[in-house]
């Protein structure tokens, strides 16, 4: 029997009610028989996006052997993201016999690479004794690096491992942290070439928004719009760009400003919201596949709290993917009660429990989203009204307030 693991992640997903679109890393918009031609012929970031149209059925019937494959030949040219999958493949028996060292000798190929990731995984092997023997000394240090490249998980397990730690064993650990140098990245780390123009020049990530105001303040997730160099929307009426007012990383919101007259959502305390609570929201998943048309899901609040009884989420059991991010979760009378953020990381859930999770979602409660924007001293000169938000008038039907929503584009410089 396994043992749990201290974290569950959340893998943050982009999109949520006005769509965010993003270019998935490293195609550059090629089609699949190109990157199936050119992963034939040895490039390496192309065999591990071919495997992840095999795995995820994207143009392709879901095979989990094809990919395996597909990532083991990318791994083989060191290239640490299909290290990183490949190992998942070993340690979950996906189209590969499952077989932990094995799991554990490419996880350290990708950690030795600066896959965070793989550091994570890395980590909570050596701390479990899953495919090595147990070892709190390179528990710690792959935790460390993890944590140090932004891991939240890493973060989080740290405490437990070095409780069981003498401090001669955490100095050896903190020692074998400061030595750690990652292998240089190889041209077949690098995003492909086409045409002398690489293909990240792509909007790199999309999701969803909404409008809290008439005049152009919208609403999203702080995750979808990080780093970015250039937001737009993509609407009814063409494309029109945005800019960043205010973040807060804590509740991964971002308030965002836009040019022109739109229709905005009612915002109210989540307080009330009750178990079971009827929820729906609209947004812009998968939109390279499924095209830029708003998609209606619903489901229910199926806890009052997140992972781990965090207070800032509710559960929901409405059905997300990648692209949902940032939308607006409405309760029956369209009125906004959260904010459509995560779900519970597969690979996480996976190492724990030994079984994919089933639509287990998280948004953050509109609370939350009401004290960010009612902080009148951050927002001082921006033209916002915090009370527009509460003193707004009718409310519509769910299935019309919440369509009026908007694609978002990101693109990292």
């Amino acid at each position: 029997m396994k043992a749990s693991l201290w974290a569950l992640g959340l893998l943050l997903l982009y999109a949520a009610n006005i769509p965010l679109s993003a270019q998935p890393s490293g195609t550059g918009g090629l089609m699949f028989d190109e990157i199936r031609t050119r992963a034939e012929n040895g490039d390496a970031a192309l065999q591990y996006q071919l495997g992840l149209c095999y795995f995820n059925g994207n143009n392709v019937a879901k095979d989990y052997l094809e990919a395996a494959q597909w990532w083991r030949k990318s791994a083989v040219q060191d290239y640490a993201p299909a290290q990183y999958q490949f190992g998942l493949c070993c340690y979950a028996g996906y189209g590969v016999e499952q077989d932990y060292a094995e799991s554990v000798k490419w996880w350290s190929k990708a950690a030795e690479r600066g896959n965070a990731l793989a550091q994570y995984n890395l980590g909570c092997c050596y701390f479990y004794g899953y495919g090595a023997g147990k070892n709190l000394v390179a528990a710690d240090k792959w935790l460390n690096v993890a944590s140090a490249a932004g891991n939240e998980y890493a973060r989080q397990l740290l405490p437990r491992v070095e409780a069981m730690m003498s401090s001669d064993e955490i100095d050896m650990a903190q020692q074998s942290v400061r030595d750690f140098k990652p292998i240089p990245s190889s041209e077949a780390d690098a995003p492909p070439v086409v045409s002398g123009v690489p293909v990240n020049t792509s909007p790199a990530a999309s999701g969803t928004g909404f409008f809290v105001t008439d005049d152009g303040f919208l609403v999203t997730n702080n995750h979808v719009v990080k780093n970015a160099a250039q937001i737009y929307l993509v609407t009814d009426t063409g494309r029109l760009d945005a800019t960043v007012v205010k973040t807060d990383v804590q509740h991964d919101l971002a308030l965002l400003k836009a040019e022109g007259n739109f229709e905005s959502l009612p915002v109210v305390p989540s307080g009330t919201v009750p178990l079971g609570a009827t929820v729906a929201t609209v947004g812009y998943p998968d939109v390279q596949l499924q095209g830029q048309s708003p998609k209606l899901a619903k489901g229910e609040i199926a806890a009052l709290a997140g992972a781990h009884d965090d207070p800032r989420y509710f559960q929901i059991s409405v059905p997300l993917q990648p692209g949902n991010s940032g939308g607006a979760l409405v309760d029956e009378r369209g009125n906004v009660v959260g904010i459509v953020a995560a779900k519970l990381d597969a690979n996480a859930a996976l190492l724990t429990s030994g079984a994919l999770p089933e639509n287990v979602n998280y948004a953050v409660k509109s609370s939350y989203l009401l004290n960010f924007l009612d902080s009148d001293s951050d927002l001082a000169g921006t033209g916002y009204e915090p009370a527009r938000i509460r003193e707004r008038g009718a409310i519509r039907r769910t299935g019309h307030r919440t369509g009026a929503g908007h694609s978002l584009m990101a693109q990292f410089g």
